[in-house]
This record gives C-alpha cells, structure tokens and sequence, in this order.
C-alpha cells in the first residue's frame, strides 16, 4: 500500500490547468511536479541554511519501498539542509520543548497539544504569504477548534482511533465492536494500551459516556479507577510498539490510529480493526513553527513544500491516514480513498470527538492522575499478573479442549 499510483492521464490534465507550475529532480532521477513556482524554493539556495524537524516515527514518506523521499526531495530542491528527529508521544514533544534544551524549526503535535501550546505562547504565528499552497486545503480543516483562524498551524494529516485485534487470538468475535473487550478478563496479558495520557483517559471518556474534553475532576477520576482496574490485565504501555507487536502476534488488542492500522492490516493479514460502538477520538496532526526557531522563513518554506499536492499525496500514501489536502487527495487511488478504515462512513464520523485544548488546571490534573495509574501497586501487579496469566492460559486451553470434542463428536454422527 506505499506504492504511489499517481496516474500519468490526471497528471498531463492537472498541468494543462496549472501552468505555473515548476519541476524538481526526485533522488531517483525522475520529476515531481510542484504547484509552487520554483523560484519561491531557490531564494535561499547557496546560503547554507539548516532546519531542525521533529515528527512522529513512521511519519514520512522516505524513500523506502520505491516511495519518494520527501527530506531528500526538499533538501535537492532548496539546498535547505534537513535534520529530521522523532517522538513517540505529544507529551514527550511538549517536555523537550519546555526543558528549553532543544531547538526545532518545524514540529508536527496532535490537536489537542497544539492547543495547549498556544495558550502557553510556545508557538510563533505563522506568515500566510510563505505557504501560498494553503489554497488547495479542504475547508473542512480550516479554522479548527484547537487554533481558530489557522493562526500557528496547517494541517497535515487526520485520522481517529479504533481497536486492532489479532482475528486467531479473539476467543468470541462478537465482543469485538465495543471498548469493553480491552477491559476483558479472557484477554489479560494480551492487551496493549496506550502509554499518554490523553489518549488512554479518552478511551475510558468514551466507555463511560463522557465527553473527551471534560473538565469535571470527578469524571476524570472516575475514568482513573476504570483504568486502574483495566492494569492488571495490560501487557505493556506502549505507542510505536504497538506496531511491532501486533504485527507480530505478541498481543491480541490495542487501541490504535486508523492509519498505521491499514499499514498494519496489510502486511498481516491476520489482523483485523473496528471503531468502537461508543464513540472515539478524531485528531489532526498539524504543522508548526516552535518559539525559538532560527530559520522561520525556510520553516515555513518546507511547510508549503509539504502541502505541495504530489508530495502530500506521497506521504499519504506511505502513512495511510487521512489528507486534509484536497488536491493531494485527486492524486490518491481509488483503493485508498475508497477504503472504509481510511476514510468511514459520514454515520461512523458523526460518532467521534476532536480534543480540544483543556484548561491548565485540568491539563495538571490529567498529568497527576495518570502518574497515579502508573505508580498504582505495582508490586501487586508483579505477582498478580503472572497468576492471571497462567489462568488465562489454562482457560485457553480448556476451550481448545472443548472445541476439539465438539468437533469429534460431530464426526462421530455424522
């Protein structure tokens, strides 16, 4: 599925429509088109500048599997140097740009951090007439919640959450549909859950009805003790791990993003994905410029280069989530766009939530309380969970047992 399938037909249509447009050699020898003239990518061409980006892993398109590399491709075209990092969770990516001890030209946090961020004056507002590729955004992402007026970011992906699941480790697939299953006793040591806080409290938020951004510290709590009662059962706290090990069979739930769960799904054909019956979060991952960037113009020079059409569906097409950009989006074939885990039912939409930027003495409290889960008796866990384990695996093989006498017994009459 990280095969690009740009059609040659809309290609030659699209640039009859647009004649403004530039080329760039790709590090393979062949040519992206791009919407932005190229004389807006040259300006700072021989001055030896340097951009820090920090993203998510897995995040980019990066020239494997004969996709484009998109740092590469920006770097040949501009002679902007990129040095490219990766985090594994919004809160490792708030702490290292509130230590002061690091400096980033472009970052690339969910919603919710994103809001947080800008009610602490962490982000520079970003100059429009840099990024002249907004024009191709859907409107649907403009002007969200969590930065009204697109003052400090531009969109770069969407997706929501759902649960994967390995189809020969499920005892019973008619529990699957519902939260609850990652709270099922049957499956204890086989479940992963997230490892920040946000997005295991929201989890809980959902199973109990409420919303994903209250503020009601009863109704936090009461998501903790729902957690608290959910460890013992949980094999790790994990994010990017979550791939690894449900690829290879390690665990038999996680709750995961639609968009490495189609990655997922394709490279295991034994793992499965639903969106949970009580609703979930949708997110947006955004592009911003840190307070304390030292190239802001050429920050926002890659931005732009990361709304041009082709590059945006390149990366699309290797990370599988959701574009906010529509024209990158005409790119995209039909076997992306027309996929229900990629892109679901408007019926499916209207049943999630997008985090919005909590008040600072909620946001506390969500840090306290997840502390508390984490620290929360772990050397009872020590000794519980191996019992439970070894339960859990006699129970397993009880049903195995069953079935196998079933089924004889059904050979016999038969």
């Amino acid at each position: 599925m990280r095969k690009r399938w740009l059609s040659i037909a809309l290609a030659a249509l699209i640039c009859l429509s647009f004649p403004a447009m530039a080329w760039a050699e790709e590090e393979d020898g062949g040519e992206l088109e791009l919407y932005t003239d190229e004389a807006y990518y040259t300006r700072f061409a021989g001055q030896g500048i340097s951009i820090n980006v920090y993203n998510w892993g897995e995040y980019i398109s990066d020239g494997s599997d004969d996709t484009l590399n998109v740092n590469r491709a920006f770097q040949d075209l501009t002679g902007i140097r990129v040095y490219y990092s990766t985090y594994a969770t919004n809160e490792e990516l708030y702490s290292k740009l509130r230590s002061g001890n690091a400096n980033y030209d472009v970052i690339i946090p969910s919603d919710y951090m994103i809001g947080r961020m800008i009610n602490e004056s962490m982000l520079l507002p970003l100059d429009k007439d840099n990024i002249p590729n907004l024009q191709y955004m859907d409107e649907t992402f403009l002007n969200p919640i969590y930065d009204p007026g697109d003052v400090y970011s531009v969109p770069y992906t969407w997706g929501y959450v759902g649960v994967i699941y390995n189809k020969t480790l499920i005892y019973d697939e008619e529990e699957l549909g519902s939260w609850d299953i990652l709270w099922n006793e049957k499956y204890l040591g086989n479940i992963l859950m997230f490892s920040n806080s946000r997005d295991a409290f929201a989890i809980a938020q959902s199973r109990n009805g409420y919303s994903l951004n209250t503020t009601d510290p009863d109704e936090l709590r009461d998501c903790l003790e729902d957690l608290k009662a959910q460890k013992s059962l949980v094999q790790a706290y994990v994010m990017d791990e979550i791939f690894d090990k449900m690829l290879g069979g390690e665990a038999a739930l996680a709750p995961y993003y639609a968009g490495d769960a189609l990655t997922m799904m394709d490279d295991n054909e034994d793992l499965g994905f639903f969106i949970p019956e009580e609703g979930t979060n949708i997110f947006a991952d955004a592009m911003c410029i840190p307070k304390g960037s030292r190239e802001k113009e050429a920050a926002e020079m890659y931005i732009n280069f990361m709304l041009e059409p082709e590059v945006g569906a390149a990366n699309i097409e290797y990370i599988g989530y959701g574009t906010p950009n529509a024209e990158a989006k005409e790119l995209l074939d039909e076997e992306i766009t027309g996929n229900p885990v990629a892109y679901p039912s408007e019926e499916e939409l209207a049943n999630t939530e997008a985090f919005a930027a909590l008040p600072q003495n909620t946001s506390l409290l969500l840090d306290e309380l997840w502390t508390e889960l984490l620290s929360n008796d772990e050397q009872y866990n020590r000794i519980l969970v191996p019992m439970i384990m070894l339960a859990a695996i006699l129970l397993s093989i009880g049903i195995n047992v069953q079935r196998h006498l079933r089924k004889n017994k059904r050979n016999y009459f038969s």
